[in-house]
């Protein structure tokens, strides 16, 4: 498809077209979704450049893939031969900080840890941190409600929107919501573009929440000798309001081990749990997990040993990678069925012969089985694939959704007619219809 130097003209800048560089723009991380090299790449400077280029796609029913750091895992910026990739990565400017409304106001292309870093010097904080907070930017947070270590007290990214900008396939330019803190004069239409994953239009400035920031936290580590004492002492503690909550099993820590050798021998989970506010509770923290088959527990207040005591998380994710190739799922679980869900998992394991190691949030319930096979295995590559979609249905079949945090993108728009009903489908299917009429802002991705 021809069409980048009509659109060089239209908007007067270069469009990328070199077949090396435009490959580097056409997938996200996500290992086995499908993928083609985009048409061209824009490498957008502003909000009404993007205008005009949708409204010439969308004339011409060109489809349009946004993307930001490409961070995603889901496929969710997977571009075709036919596409124009709109990448968001120089609209990075932090627009606005207002210290006494406590909000900022940025382009979609800044990058999370680049905000919190700023806001910083002002003794003001942005909460939400995903894994991939280091390079992931804001816009592709918001698109995908991206989540984090700090959602089981603060919440997702949509709980610190106060308002969008966002173009239209049309090209037409809207603002939903509003800076102030309340506002429920419309329709929440602001919730609707929150994690449509670029399936409904371009968001291209956010106004964001800021808190004053906290202290630094103090850490619990607890390990017990099976994941169902882990998972149940998981939601006892969540009554002391932890800031994070994390939990491992026996096969993530047994990498770890294999790696890094942390005295977890013995350990068939451990639980890892932040305060931010009342420290006074880390002794009755350390009796709860008492109660519940605690082996050996330890809680510090000390900044300095927040860095040791988090090292078996740090490193859950990297240790199984280093025992092969990786295919990292995420579901979210009600908190009480974790346990189910791991015993549910390693049976999976046994019947595909595959090493699936668990860790994730348990504070909201949002897992992460990591399954893996040897590099270059076809028949374990064909094994994983199987496990990673049957994964997604034991945990839609104990209540629990297809996905927590890192959307659904390519890889799972066939699992979720599984979890919700018909009439929900037709609905999505109308707002997308009726938003985007010719269906070209990112086709095949997020609706079923």
């Amino acid at each position: 498809m021809n069409f980048a130097a009509d659109l060089e003209r239209l908007l007067g800048t270069a469009l990328i077209t070199d077949p090396e560089i435009i490959v580097t723009y056409s997938k996200d991380q996500a290992p086995f979704a499908a993928w083609q090299p985009a048409a061209a790449v824009l490498l957008a400077r502003s909000t009404e450049e993007i205008s005009k280029a949708l409204r010439f796609c969308s004339e011409r029913n060109i489809p349009v893939v946004t993307r930001g750091a490409g961070s995603g895992l889901s496929g969710g910026a997977n571009a075709d031969s036919h596409s124009l990739v709109i990448s968001l990565e120089k609209m990075n400017q932090i627009l606005e900080i207002d210290l006494d409304n406590q909000l900022a106001r940025v382009q979609a292309g800044v990058i999370n840890l680049d905000l919190d870093t700023v806001v910083k010097e002002f003794g003001m904080a942005y909460l939400p941190d995903p894994a991939s907070r280091d390079w992931s930017t804001l816009g592709g947070n918001v698109a995908t409600n991206a989540g984090g270590l700090c959602c089981v007290k603060y919440g997702v990214t949509s709980h610190h929107v106060r308002a969008l900008k966002v173009v239209l396939s049309s090209g037409e330019i809207i603002e939903v919501g509003k800076a102030t803190k309340k506002f429920v004069t419309t329709l929440d239409l602001m919730h609707l573009f929150i994690g449509s994953e670029g399936t409904l239009g371009i968001i291209t400035e956010m106004t964001l929440n800021l808190v004053h920031r906290l202290k630094p936290p103090a850490t619990l580590i607890a390990t017990f000798s099976n994941i169902a004492q882990a998972a149940a002492a998981s939601t006892d503690l969540l009554k002391y309001r932890p800031s994070m909550l994390e939990i491992i099993d026996q096969t993530t820590l047994n990498a770890v081990e294999q790696w890094y050798p942390l005295g977890f021998e013995v350990a068939g989970s451990i639980l890892l749990m932040q305060l931010d506010e009342n420290f006074d509770f880390g002794d009755p923290a350390l009796a709860t997990c008492k109660s519940r088959g605690m082996i050996d527990g330890m809680f510090s207040t000390e900044a300095s040993d927040t860095t040791d005591l988090m090292r078996a998380r740090k490193l859950a994710y990297p240790a199984l990678e280093r025992l092969g190739a990786t295919l990292l799922d995420d579901v979210a679980l009600p908190v009480t069925k974790i346990s189910e869900f791991v015993g549910k998992v390693e049976e999976l394991a046994l019947r595909h012969q595959l090493t699936i190691g668990i860790f994730g949030h348990s504070g909201d319930g949002n897992m992460h089985p990591t399954i893996v096979h040897d590099h270059g295995d076809m028949e374990g590559e064909r094994r994983a694939k199987l496990a990673f979609s049957e994964i997604v249905r034991i945990a839609q079949s104990l209540g629990g959704s297809a996905s927590g945090e890192h959307g659904i993108g390519t890889i799972k728009r066939d699992l979720v007619a599984g979890e919700v009903s018909e009439s929900v489908i037709t609905i999505q299917r109308g707002i997308k219809k009726l938003l985007d009429p010719s269906g070209i802002l990112n086709p095949g991705k997020k609706i079923p």
